[in-house]
Order: structure tokens, then C-alpha cells, then sequence
């Protein structure tokens, strides 16, 4: 756009200046053109690095602030308090009986019964619960760092579409200026009959289209700006501030394929794998036998009409029981559950990887493309630059086309449309792969 901003002021300067101090000015540009190039770049390469920091800063807040992923979080909680709630022993079992019709024993009529008894799971089924528990809890943690990712990818896609819609409205704004100045050309070329009206208004309604453009683009910003807010869970009206100037890297962040096979979309369904063959190890101690624990008091009253050593005394009886599921249809039925619930496991995982592998292929091939896109954008709008420095000097000997102004105009303006579409589709694919293998 600097380049742009010289052509105007030179052309202003052309109505108010001879052709041979406008000859001088040019060479006075292009003497200084090295020192403008580099101030370009230095100021990108600083675009980007604020860009970095503000984008993150963004990420930050929307994790911190994010409704989903605080779900996520109360149901881990949830999960892993569960470890509490199995680790614990069958309620003990308290008993009290009155004889309404006391039976006679030798040693005197019994009045009442207490009686307490303990059932206790066999070894280690405790244990095969906290761990089934654990498990589940690994399972659900992996719901957190996948909402995380996702997010992440939102916010960053979000941020990127805001940019180029910024750049895209800077660049009809400089277009909007740079057909202001033609207008002005073609006005004083009207006076000394080197142009008609018809050429004033073609570029007075060529103005008006990229208002129209721009004034469109600014609605979409707002309604992006609306989805940003919502992606950091805070007020709407928010303004989003976002980076001037991107470009694509010279060269792309390294990354390695392989690690697509740890993503946690994918580590999850090893959790649920590995959570059924605790639910297994449950099952098959649960089909054990219970063993219990108990005790009987027997209040007995003493015999009036006799007296020896045993007259009247308690009975007291420890007890001790053993639970066997002899009808254990029900275990074997929750065993064969659990394979094919494993089998499931498995093809939804392949499932998953297949989708994955095909969405990282996508983004790297589109990625590419985006790059060789942006050398063309690049190249052209050069070549353009160059057409406009041909028209600007064909000003000076009054021969100038105003039908080729226009065609030039929006062919530039087509070339830097697609050199932004070019930077934003570079970095939204990138976004693509980072959520992928990261």
C-alpha cells in the first residue's frame, strides 16, 4: 500500500508542478525505494510478533473463560469423587428380636435377640473398583483437553477471518483515494478536452462500488467480532483488536505426521479401551464369593424353681457366612458385553483416524496451495504496480487511457484480495495442523 500512497502524491504533485520537476520527484523516490523496502519488512516482521502475543493473550481468556470446558472440568471432579463413593464395604446389618412366646430352655426362657453381621467383598474387589473408577475419570480428563484444542483452533480461525477482513477494508479504502485522485486527473483533462465526462463518472461509480464493498465487509467484521466475543464468553460489543499486517514465513514450522496417532481424540478411546478391561476385572471379582461376619446375643431369664451353675445365662454365638453366585448367567453376560463393547472401541478409533489423517492431508496440501496462491497474488500486483507507473507517465504526455485506469485499478484491487485470502488460508490451514499434531 506504500507504493500506492507515492503514486498519489505524485499525482497530485502533477497539477501543481512542471513535468520536469515531476521527473525529479520520481527519481528522488526511486533513489530512496531500498530504505522503503526494508522499513516494510522490519514493520511486518514486528506485525507478526504482536500478532503472536496478542493472539495468545486471546487463547488465554477464552480457556479461562470458557463455559464447555468448565463442564468438562465439574464432570472430571464428578468422576474421579466416585473413587470415594466405591471404596467402601457393605453396610452392617443390626438386628433386634422380642420372643412374644419365650421359649423354655433348660437354662430358662429366652426373652430377646441382638444379632450384628458384616458381609466383605472378596480380596481385591475394592481395589478392581477404584481402578474401574480411575479409568472412567481418565477417560472424561481427555473431554477437557480436546474442548481445549477445538477452542483454541476457533479462537485462532476467528482471529485470522477478522484480519483479513481489516486488511481487505484498508485496501478499498486505498483504492477509494487512489480513484479520488484519478478523478481529479480526469477532471483537469475535461478542461483541456483531453478526456470526456463519461470517464469522470465511470470512476465516480467505480468509487461508489468499493464503498458499497467496504461498507459491506465492515457489517461482516461486526458479526465476526460478535462469534470472537462469544468463542471469550464476554460481552458482544467488545472491540477485537487485531494485528495491521501478516505475511506468510519464509519457510513452515516443522512438524511430524506421527504424532497424529497420539491426538487426544484418539488417546481417549485407548482410556475407554482400557476402562472396559477394568470393568472386566470388576465383573469377574464380583463373581466371587462374599464372605460375612456375624454375631448373635441371646437374653436369657433365669429359672425360679431351680438353681445350678448355668441358670439364666446369655447366649452368645459368632457366625460366620459365605455368599456363592451359584446362578451366574448374569457375569458371563457382562463378559461377553465388554469384548464386543472393546471390539466397538477399536473400529471407532480406526474410524476416527481415518477422518483425521484425511483432514491433515487436506490442510497440508491446502497449505501449500495457499503458499504458491500467495507468489502469484505477489507477482501480479507487481506487474500491476508497474501497468499504473506506465499510466502515471503516459499522464505526462497527455495520452492517458481512463478505461485503462479502471482496468488496472481492479485487477490490482483483485490481486489484493487474493494476496490477503492467500495469508489468511495459510494461517487458518496452519491452525488445522497444529490442532492436529501439536
Amino acid at each position: 500500500m506504500k507504493n500506492n500512497k507515492i503514486h498519489l502524491q505524485y499525482q497530485a504533485s502533477s497539477f501543481q508542478f512542471r513535468i520536469s520537476s515531476l521527473q525529479s520527484l520520481i527519481s528522488g523516490i526511486q533513489l530512496q525505494a531500498s530504505s522503503i523496502q526494508l522499513l516494510v519488512i522490519l514493520l511486518l516482521l514486528a506485525g507478526g510478533l504482536v500478532n503472536a502475543q496478542n493472539l495468545q493473550e486471546y487463547i488465554d481468556l477464552a480457556v479461562e473463560n470458557n463455559p464447555e470446558i468448565q463442564k468438562f472440568e465439574l464432570q472430571y471432579k464428578r468422576v474421579s469423587e466416585k473413587v470415594n463413593e466405591v471404596n467402601t464395604i457393605p453396610n452392617t446389618e443390626f438386628g433386634v428380636g422380642y420372643f412374644v412366646s419365650e421359649p423354655e430352655t433348660r437354662t430358662g426362657a429366652q426373652r430377646f435377640k441382638v444379632s450384628a453381621k458384616q458381609m466383605l467383598p472378596w480380596f481385591g474387589t475394592i481395589t478392581s473398583r477404584e481402578d474401574y473408577v480411575t479409568a472412567l475419570a481418565d477417560a472424561k480428563y481427555e473431554d477437557i483437553v480436546i474442548a481445549k484444542r477445538k477452542l483454541m483452533a476457533s479462537v485462532s480461525q476467528s482471529y485470522y477471518n477478522l484480519y483479513a477482513n481489516q486488511a481487505k477494508q484498508q485496501v478499498l479504502y486505498d483504492n477509494i483515494k487512489l480513484l479520488k485522485t484519478y478523478e481529479t486527473m480526469a477532471l483537469t483533462s475535461v478542461e483541456v478536452g483531453k478526456a470526456s465526462a463519461v470517464d469522470v463518472l465511470r470512476l465516480q461509480m467505480r468509487q461508489n462500488d468499493l464503498q458499497q464493498l467496504k461498507d459491506v465487509l465492515q457489517q461482516q467484521f461486526l458479526a465476526e467480532q460478535t462469534n470472537f466475543n462469544n468463542l471469550l464468553n464476554r460481552e458482544n460489543t467488545i472491540e477485537v483488536l487485531v494485528v495491521d499486517s501478516l505475511t506468510i514465513p519464509i519457510e513452515d514450522f516443522e512438524f511430524n505426521t506421527e504424532n497424529l496417532s497420539i491426538h487426544p481424540e484418539l488417546v481417549k478411546f485407548d482410556k475407554l479401551y482400557q476402562s472396559v478391561e477394568k470393568s472386566e476385572l470388576l465383573n469377574q471379582k464380583e463373581s466371587s464369593p462374599m464372605i460375612g461376619f456375624g454375631l448373635d446375643y441371646i437374653n436369657v431369664e433365669e429359672r425360679a424353681d431351680m438353681n445350678f451353675s448355668d441358670n439364666g445365662k446369655d447366649i452368645l454365638m459368632p457366625m460366620v457366612s459365605l455368599s456363592i453366585p451359584i446362578f451366574n448367567k448374569k457375569y458371563k453376560s457382562v463378559t461377553k458385553q465388554n469384548k464386543l463393547e472393546q471390539q466397538e472401541i477399536n473400529f471407532q478409533k480406526q474410524e476416527r483416524l481415518n477422518s483425521l489423517k484425511t483432514v491433515l492431508g487436506k490442510a497440508i496440501n491446502d497449505r501449500i496451495s495457499a503458499r504458491i496462491s500467495n507468489n502469484t497474488a505477489t507477482k501480479n500486483l507487481q506487474q500491476a504496480k508497474d501497468a499504473e507507473q506506465i499510466l502515471i507517465k503516459s499522464y505526462e504526455t497527455g495520452t492517458i487511457d481512463f478505461n485503462d485506469v479502471l482496468d488496472i485499478q481492479e485487477l490490482q484491487l483483485k490481486f489484493q484480495i487474493n494476496l490477503i485470502e492467500t495469508i489468511k488460508n495459510y494461517y487458518v490451514q496452519s491452525t488445522i495442523i497444529n490442532y492436529l499434531i501439536q
